[in-house]
């Protein structure tokens, strides 16, 4: 009596696809259905073998291969962990990913879960030494494309910015962008300069930050990508440290250090710039000293309980100065955003610390 063939095991196969831009998406047959069906049909092939495709689609469009961090391809390693695939099919290596890290990360996964990895035009697979071997090196090339075209991407960068210009980027208060070039916005550019002409007649952030609180001008309001904005908030220490610092308002553009010729109208003039610059240096260099001089040793380290940073400050009373440290909220002037302990001395929370941290040392053996 003859026996019959053994059955073969059933594999459960998932075909995952990606298209690193958007483009061409909209068309009735484009890059993602071209890799899925090359897919399916190499699946067929392998039916003899057990091999049955699960209806789950995993597709991927206007999503780089330079990270793992992509919703299709999360369903499908969470569908791996939970034991539901078998094999994984792709058109290509680098359609799951460019960087030879992640792909380390997820043939351990695989591994993990016995579950084998296919490039359908590449024909190999990881259940083979060789596969790996071969697989490693096709990564390799992949990755040094994507590098190869970083460089371009920030060649391209560099010498459009010589020529003064813009890139991209968030549009700064005072301008509109149309065409891909910056335009002055009237009521904004208006807003602009009185910034810059109140820093030097207050001659203090916080004060001017203040001060436009009060008038109601707030920062820049730009839309991000996803359709949310950004923005439209009360100005605080750090922006308006940085707007008064940013070279477009004289129409330049810079890079890396280097500041150009832009192509764009200026909106303050070139001595009122200069005039504050040479003022936010001589504040900056006299708050250095004088931080020196103190010994600020919690600067950067202190938050109140709302999680407002703590910034050491100082007062004079009856000749004798007195250091604090002082929740940035009260000195820009957000009362409301305050926790429940405002200022603390500063002699005494350092005293505290280095306490501590003296006690945390004693009954330690001294290294070898």
């Amino acid at each position: 009596m003859m026996k019959s063939a053994p059955t073969s095991k059933l594999l459960r196969c998932a075909i995952y696809t990606r298209k690193s831009t958007e483009q061409g998406l909209e068309q009735a047959f484009n890059s993602l259905d071209n890799q899925r069906e090359a897919a399916e049909a190499y699946i067929k092939s392998q039916a003899h073998e057990g091999w049955r495709l699960l209806p789950e689609a995993y597709d991927e469009g206007g999503y780089s291969g330079g990270s793992l961090q992509r919703p299709a391809l999360q369903r499908l390693l969470a569908e791996v962990q939970a034991g539901r695939v078998d094999v994984i099919v792709v058109y290509k290596v680098d359609r799951l990913t460019r960087a030879l890290s992640d792909f380390a990360k997820l043939v351990e996964l695989f591994d993990q879960h016995g579950v084998s990895f296919v490039s359908v035009t590449q024909a190999f697979n990881t259940t083979t030494s060789m596969g790996r071997l071969t697989l490693n090196v096709l990564l390799s090339f992949a990755q040094f494309e994507r590098e190869v075209t970083a460089e371009r991407i920030r060649d391209k960068i560099a010498a459009s910015k010589k020529k003064g210009l813009r890139m991209g980027g968030p549009v700064p208060l005072g301008y509109a962008a149309r065409d891909k070039k910056l335009v002055i916005d009237p009521a904004e550019a208006e807003q602009v300069t009185k910034i810059f002409a109140g820093y030097l007649e207050l001659g203090c952030l916080s004060a001017l930050a203040a001060d436009l609180r009060e008038r109601g001008v707030l920062t820049k309001v730009s839309r991000r990508r996803d359709g949310t904005s950004r923005g439209g908030i009360p100005f605080s220490k750090g922006p308006l440290a940085y707007l008064l610092r940013n070279r477009v308002y004289i129409g330049e553009v810079v890079h890396k250090g280097q500041h150009y010729r832009g192509e764009h109208e200026p909106i303050v003039p070139p001595e009122l710039f200069e005039t504050v610059q040479s003022t936010l240096s001589a504040k900056a260099q006299a708050a250095g000293a004088g931080r020196a001089n103190t010994g600020s040793l919690l600067k950067g380290l202190l938050y109140d309980d709302r999680g407002n940073r703590m910034t050491p400050s100082s007062a004079r009373k009856g000749g004798v100065r007195y250091r604090y440290y002082v929740s940035r909220a009260v000195e820009e002037g957000r009362r409301e955003e305050v926790g429940t302990v405002a200022r603390v001395p500063a002699p005494e929370i350092e005293q505290a610390v280095l306490s501590a941290i003296a006690g945390c040392g004693e009954g330690s053996e001294p290294a070898a």
